[in-house]
């Protein structure tokens, strides 16, 4: 069971989006420098504010539910974080990012008091605010990132960060910023917490490897997975000393990937359908497609008549350009939409194509014989 929006009266590829707590409002970017900000009126979508403090095409946006703030980033080399004043409009505030190249990716922490910016400078910028100046000032995770900064996630600990970049590397860090918070607990990841600290690299090179798209932290913290260029599916445990699974898959690069429970994975991109993964301990097991589309029939129409069919059209068959899956071109961003990573019940995708898509994974799981996310 799915549910499909489009937004606005134009079709325009959608880069990014993200939720409020309710999930009644979205803010997405249709591929320009602008975000709107959507509200759900019945079951129409209605335009409520545009974010347009940006000169260049918005890269990432972020939506802190408890704190009801949004962040974002662009190739402007800016990052902006928007609260909403008394008459319900979005107000933004500066954000020192010290970066000379694009702004790529921005995430919120769990706790909602810092957020990281992945830039083209080849360093992360950890961000935090400053009351007395009333702006949000960063410091900077440099060595040994050597290429631009592709994806990143935060650990439930709300210290760790793992990153992803174009140097076909994934790395774990310590985000730690003495100034605002107390020193964590250590994980199996390791117990220091200086700021930029290496705790843990990962290379995406072996047998032709590729650029690093996507990464995320799994719900106990203790893994991650990224998607790359190269079609694989990846998973690294801590737990058992950083061991590493790879998985070669028969789809197109996947762009995006989230963890869906503790053992499962779901990916997307240049497909256009997302796909279910299951991590067990000796390996990554492909579960299914979300996506269940089929093949659109020819309406009963015999091989002779529709070969008469297309030599009266002057045509042939590949002049066909639709895809037999619901999105219709690639898929950019998934966001969890109802639950957690330990525990998501619907997830949302939006693409190239300007839709958004709401997956019950529930609903899937059920009409999936044997399939059970654990």
């Amino acid at each position: 069971m799915t549910e499909q929006h489009r937004f606005g009266t134009t079709v325009a590829p959608i880069t990014c989006h993200a939720w409020n707590k309710q999930k009644n409002q979205i803010a997405i970017s249709p591929n320009n420098q602008e975000v709107h900000i959507y509200e759900k009126s019945g079951s129409e979508w209605k335009i409520t504010d545009n974010l347009a403090q940006h000169d260049l095409r918005v890269m990432g946006i972020d939506w802190a539910p408890n704190t009801n703030r949004i962040v974002t980033c662009s190739a402007d080399r800016n990052a902006y974080v928007w609260n909403q004043d008394s008459d319900k409009k979005w107000k933004p505030t500066l954000v020192l990012l010290r970066i000379n190249r694009a702004a790529t990716c921005v995430k919120w922490s769990p706790d909602e008091n810092k957020f990281a910016v992945g830039s083209g400078a080849r360093l992360v910028s950890v961000c935090y605010f400053e009351s007395e100046n009333d702006w949000w000032v960063s410091k900077h995770i440099k060595k040994p990132l050597r290429s631009t900064v592709t994806a990143l996630d935060w650990h439930p600990n709300n210290t760790l960060l793992v990153v992803g970049s174009t140097d076909f590397k994934v790395r774990v860090f310590s985000a730690h910023i003495k100034d605002i918070e107390s020193a964590p607990e250590p994980t199996p990841w390791g117990s220091k917490t200086t700021l930029g600290t290496l705790l843990a690299e990962f290379s995406n090179s072996s047998s032709g490897g590729g650029w690093v798209q996507s990464v995320s932290f799994s719900p106990d913290g203790n893994k991650i997975c990224w998607v790359a260029h190269d079609s694989t599916v990846n998973v690294a445990d801590a737990s058992k000393g950083n061991a590493t699974i790879k998985l070669r898959t028969e789809f197109l690069p996947f762009m995006s990937c989230t963890w869906v429970s503790n053992n499962s994975i779901v990916a997307a991109g240049h497909s256009c359908v997302p796909v279910l993964y299951h991590h067990v301990d000796n390996g990554i097991v492909f579960s299914a497609k979300l996506d269940a589309s089929q093949k659109k029939e020819s309406g009963g129409l015999s091989a002779m008549k529709m070969f008469h069919s297309l030599d009266k059209q002057a045509r042939s068959e590949s002049s066909d350009t639709s895809i037999h899956s619901i999105h219709q071109n690639a898929i950019t961003c998934i966001c969890l939409y109802d639950g957690t990573k330990a525990s998501c019940k619907k997830l949302s995708t939006s693409g190239l194509d300007g839709l958004l898509v709401i997956w019950d994974i529930n609903s899937l799981e059920r009409s999936i014989q044997g399939l059970k996310i654990v």
